[in-house]
């Protein structure tokens, strides 16, 4: 009987690092993402990140869609807020084709996407309490997210990937129930946001686990090309509601909350402060809607008949609707050549959409400016002579979000 030995790769025995395969299918990763890491104990010595586990080439599919047809595509780039992208492509739709908003529908798209804000950042900071052992804020903040699923519903009918809008507007009026379980929200959220920070803001142990850790300069974060949260909490104050207003945000009174250290803890408190923020435009915008009288009432998108979907019921009943709807969904309406650039400020930082248009019925080419691509390629930077708990603090705080990472 013949002796089988094992053989060991090469240089193996005189390696003093171990080989730790983070991702891509591991819970600390909040995503289908790998870093393959060499350990000195529990110490980085270096990280090696790979992506595109879950890359469904959005750019190339919507290359080959209607306008229309693409929105339904933006849902999945970050998904813990898909009423952003869904807002942010139709505006650079608008662009495109020349169409103004009315005001009531630029507040209306204000309310949506500081809700949108509200439960993505809620998510992630919760999220970073449990990856620091403490899973109660998690578990009590989720009622608020359930809650603004349900002011979503009412609106467009759907929860998480929501498809909501249309380009010039939205799909219906928002109806009694949804306003009232805003106010609720408003009433609410202040005090459960309050005890969630009490819980975490001056925590020993919380505390203890993110200051100081995964932690960026100014200079780095804006030579990587940060935006959002993650560069605000570095100390620069860039905000694209501020800086190229959209949706009329330049109606709102809105501060900019900024970090200093650019580490977990920052990062954590920044997303706070901005839930904050967020709470104040929803108040500001729920005032402004209630100012409108009489017609301006009941608008809820532009007058474009050539690229708004005629309402369902006469779709049913009328042969110029039903026409009306074939077109504008298989892209038979006139589209203009160009090329435009619009972003908005998203949960995660400046999406952007880059569209080129040759005057056919779909876009010749589409690019997305996703913050999250951007974020993980500091990752080795972030996490490099670090514990590996402290890496997984910072994957969480970043706020890596697959779907956008990878689209």
């Amino acid at each position: 009987m013949s002796e089988q030995h094992i053989k060991l790769p090469e240089g193996s025995i005189e390696k003093t690092t171990t080989t730790l395969n983070l991702g891509p299918t591991h819970p600390a990763t909040h995503g289908v993402f790998q870093n393959i890491l060499e350990l000195d104990g529990e110490r980085i010595v270096s990280t090696e990140q790979t992506v595109g586990y879950i890359h469904r080439a959005f750019e190339k599919l919507a290359e080959r869609r209607p306008l229309f047809q693409i929105t339904p595509i933006t849902d999945r780039l970050n998904y813990c807020s898909s009423p952003l992208n869904n807002m942010g492509w139709h505006m650079t739709c608008e662009k495109l084709l020349g169409i103004k908003t009315p005001k009531r529908v630029d507040y209306l798209r204000v309310i949506i996407m500081e809700l949108a804000r509200i439960s993505d950042h809620l998510i992630c900071n919760s999220i970073v309490g449990v990856d620091a052992g403490a899973y109660t804020g998690f578990l009590y903040v989720m009622q608020y997210r359930e809650l603004i699923y349900e002011i979503y519903e009412e609106i467009c009918g759907s929860r998480l990937t929501t498809n909501i809008g249309r380009i010039g507007g939205f799909e219906r009026n928002f109806n009694d129930i949804a306003f009232q379980k805003l106010e609720k929200f408003l009433k609410e959220y202040p005090g459960v946001l309050k005890e969630f920070e009490n819980l975490f803001q001056r925590n020993r142990i919380f505390m203890d686990r993110t200051k100081l850790t995964g932690a960026i300069s100014a200079e780095r974060a804006l030579n990587y090309g940060f935006t959002g949260p993650n560069l605000r909490a570095a100390g620069v104050d860039y905000d694209v509601r501020v800086h190229s207003p959209y949706s009329s945000y330049e109606d709102f009174q809105l501060n900019i909350p900024v970090g200093t250290t650019g580490d977990n803890y920052d990062r954590w408190m920044v997303r706070s402060r901005e839930m904050w923020e967020s709470l104040s435009i929803l108040e500001q915008a729920w005032h402004k809607i209630q100012d409108f009288e009489g017609a301006e009432a009941d608008v809820f998108h532009a007058d474009v008949p050539e690229y708004f979907l005629p309402e369902k019921k006469d779709v049913y009943t009328k042969m110029e609707a039903l026409i009306w709807h074939f077109k504008i969904i298989m892209g038979e309406t006139k589209i203009p050549a160009g090329e435009v650039y619009h972003s908005i400020e998203a949960a995660n930082g400046e999406l952007g959409y880059y569209l080129i248009s040759d005057g056919g019925r779909t876009p010749y080419r589409l690019h997305f400016r996703r913050p999250c691509f951007i974020y993980y390629q500091a990752y080795e930077e972030l996490t490099k002579g670090g514990m590996l708990s402290d890496a997984i603090m910072t994957m969480s705080s970043l706020n890596l979000i697959a779907g956008e990472l990878d689209a």
